[in-house]
């Protein structure tokens, strides 16, 4: 019902792009059917008439044959003028003679033809023979004598007649008549049975494919125009609900799209704004350098770095929903020293969370320092956020965040104590907006490290998650400096 609701406000809306009727699969399913099944009936229609024509020619020598024994009992050669006519009318024959062990006689005659233009021998003729023969009579006959032969029944006895071959014409007109109007019924009524069949079974469904596919292009984004399968097993069934997912997938994926055009345009209202923000904060940071505070000396440079970052990050969700990111400018890195910096901005709770920076002091990366930082802060971020919320007590609550080298490159690794990843988020990790770990996440996060990591040539993965251990690694590959 619900198929057929979905169909019919299709209809009233004027889907456009239909087929014409007679360029549709329907109508030349009904012409190819017919001309099939005519084709069959052809094929049926020749050897039948050459059956027939067998048959007559064998029914007017059995006739004669009789006739032959009766006057073969009597006196045949007494036989007057008027009772042998009658004879003959009465087979249609101009010519009775039988041939017994070589030995040949005329049992009756009329006048005698000049010359014989057929000769048929029935008890060797050959099917393509008798397909030969039964046509060249149908179509070249009418005047001509034809010379039957064969024998009859059990008899040792071969009996002849001689017989116009006008009445064989006539009636193989009438017999060819008859069956190529019989064969035109049937194939009529075939082709409507079939056609009736194969547009229930498939053409009325691929039509309704057709049409939906024309109304979810008009308005992709609207939930009715996806097609409803009918609950149906074979190959039909199998491609409506293939097409109800894709369209359903692809609402989804327009929609995402559609959110992170929001965003986008969101993220460049905010930048717009936070422009003239800066351009204050710029001009307190100008006055507190002036301050001889030694802590005021060494917070303002953060203040400002974290400043910088911020816009960073607003205009990063833009350029990922735009385009790609810039490549990255590789730099000899103390990976220690970033990781302090990632440390100084990450929202640890007020102290709850402990962060262990256990990467070496000597280790050295190379890489784009601004890339990478956005990288581990993400990770991090994620992993404090998912700890804040954890609110089980007695828990202890730890992020450490390691590296390694080998020949190959460097890997780091960012390990915290959380409550671990839910099932959705790890089918869908690195997916904007839908791999989010918490209520209301974008889930760009993952996707953004991802993409900087990838720049880099390296891997962004996830090792093991589960309640109390999360495991992101980063796979960075050596390369030289400038490269």
């Amino acid at each position: 019902m619900e198929h057929r609701e979905t169909r019919d406000t299709q209809e009233e809306q004027g889907v456009t792009g239909s087929v014409p009727l007679t360029r549709g699969l329907s109508t030349k399913l009904l012409f190819l059917t017919v001309l099939f099944v005519m084709i069959a009936e052809v094929l049926i229609f020749i050897p039948s008439v050459a059956n027939f024509g067998l048959q007559w020619m064998t029914q007017r020598l059995g006739n004669a044959a009789a006739v032959s024994v009766l006057l073969m009992a009597g006196d045949h050669q007494a036989l007057s003028p008027p009772v042998r006519d009658e004879i003959l009318m009465a087979t249609g024959v101009k010519a009775i003679a039988v041939r017994d062990e070589d030995v040949s006689r005329i049992l009756v005659i009329t006048d005698m033809p000049p010359v014989v233009d057929v000769h048929v021998d029935l008890d060797t003729i050959s099917p393509v023979e008798a397909i030969r023969q039964t046509f060249s009579t149908l179509f070249f006959g009418g005047d001509r004598v034809m010379r039957i032969f064969g024998a009859v029944g059990d008899s040792g006895k071969v009996f002849e007649i001689l017989i116009p071959d006008s009445g064989l014409r006539e009636a193989m007109l009438i017999y060819a008549r008859n069956v190529a109007l019989l064969s035109l019924i049937i194939s009529l009524f075939t082709a409507m049975l079939v056609f009736y069949a194969i547009n229930r079974i498939m053409i009325r469904p691929i039509r309704d494919m057709t049409r939906s596919m024309l109304a979810f292009a008009g308005a992709p984004n609207d939930p009715r125009r996806v097609i409803v399968p009918e609950p149906r097993g074979d190959e039909i069934g199998v491609a409506e609900r293939e097409l109800a997912r894709m369209q359903s997938a692809l609402q989804k994926t327009l929609g995402e799209q559609q959110r992170l055009a929001d965003l986008g345009l969101a993220v460049s209202k905010i930048n717009h704004d936070m422009r003239n923000m800066l351009a204050s904060a710029q001009l307190m940071s100008d006055r507190l350098t002036q301050i001889e505070d030694p802590a005021v000396k060494t917070l303002t440079p953060r203040l400002l770095r974290t400043l910088d970052r911020a816009v960073t990050y607003s205009e990063g969700v833009l350029t990922y929903g735009r385009t790609q990111e810039a490549p990255p400018n590789r730099r000899r890195l103390h990976l220690h020293q970033l990781v302090e910096e990632v440390r100084s901005v990450l929202p640890l709770d007020g102290g709850s969370i402990e962060f262990i920076n256990a990467v070496d002091a000597d280790l050295e990366v190379n890489a784009d320092a601004e890339q990478l930082f956005r990288a581990l802060a993400n990770l991090c971020r994620n992993a404090a956020q998912a700890m804040a919320a954890d609110e089980e007590t007695g828990v202890i609550h730890r992020l450490t965040v390691d590296a390694a080298t080998d020949g190959d490159g460097t890997r780091i690794t960012v390990t915290d104590t959380g409550p671990g990843l839910p099932q959705k988020a790890r089918e869908n990790l690195f997916a904007p907006f839908r791999g989010s770990a918490k209520s209301g996440g974008t889930g760009l996060g993952l996707a953004i490290a991802r993409e900087l990591v990838r720049a880099h040539g390296g891997e962004l993965e996830l090792l093991e998650s589960h309640g109390g251990h999360t495991v992101f690694s980063i796979t960075l590959p050596e390369t030289k400096a400038g490269h």
